[in-house]
């Protein structure tokens, strides 16, 4: 490895597209992180242990498993990873969790290079964030419940649909679908 090489910072990036991860890696790389990619979580934690990270940019949705159980294990390998959360599922609930796992920031996508890296090195909060004028729609708002029903059964499926009365195969119909945006 260079001496430039060792000066760039470790970034881990997990996310099942690998498509995705071919075009944001070289964009990453070009501002000036050592990127490696992983496309299931194992593979996350493998390269996690092997490269001591000091950012990781995690999918919420790695295939079948949570991106949040990939933010748990690289805070307890190492508590001061700055970890972004990308999702084109996002949700109250979710945000909330993976801020309380130890990610510093959620974006959702489609999020640029760019915008990535403001979140990697932004520790503070905004108190100028615009608040929505307009309640939530019907539709979010089932979306938000769902969501906070699956997070309080530890992403079960079959339990939130359990507690929510209704068929699994319904539940899981509602959140493939994407949410809508108000």
């Amino acid at each position: 490895m260079s001496s430039q090489e060792m000066d760039k910072p470790n970034l881990l990036l997990v996310d099942d597209d690998e498509t995705f991860c071919s075009v944001l890696k070289p964009a990453l790389e070009k501002r000036n992180f050592q990127v490696s990619t992983a496309f299931n979580v194992d593979q996350g934690i493998m390269l996690a242990e092997q490269t001591e990270p000091e950012y990781a940019v995690i999918d919420l949705r790695i295939g079948f498993d949570s991106g949040l159980e990939m933010v748990k294990k690289l805070i307890s390998l190492d508590d001061n990873t700055q970890i972004v959360i990308l999702t084109g599922f996002a949700s109250i609930a979710t945000a909330v969790e993976a801020i309380k796992l130890g990610a510093i920031h959620y974006l959702t996508k489609p999020a640029n290079a760019d915008e990535i890296v403001n979140a990697l090195y932004k520790n503070e909060g905004d108190s100028s964030v615009k608040i929505n004028k307009n309640p939530l729609s019907v539709k979010r708002l089932e979306w938000e419940h769902l969501q906070t029903v699956l997070m309080q059964h530890d992403g079960n499926i079959s339990a939130a649909a359990r507690a929510l009365n209704m068929h699994r195969r319904t539940l899981q119909r509602k959140l493939d679908k994407r949410p809508v945006k108000e």
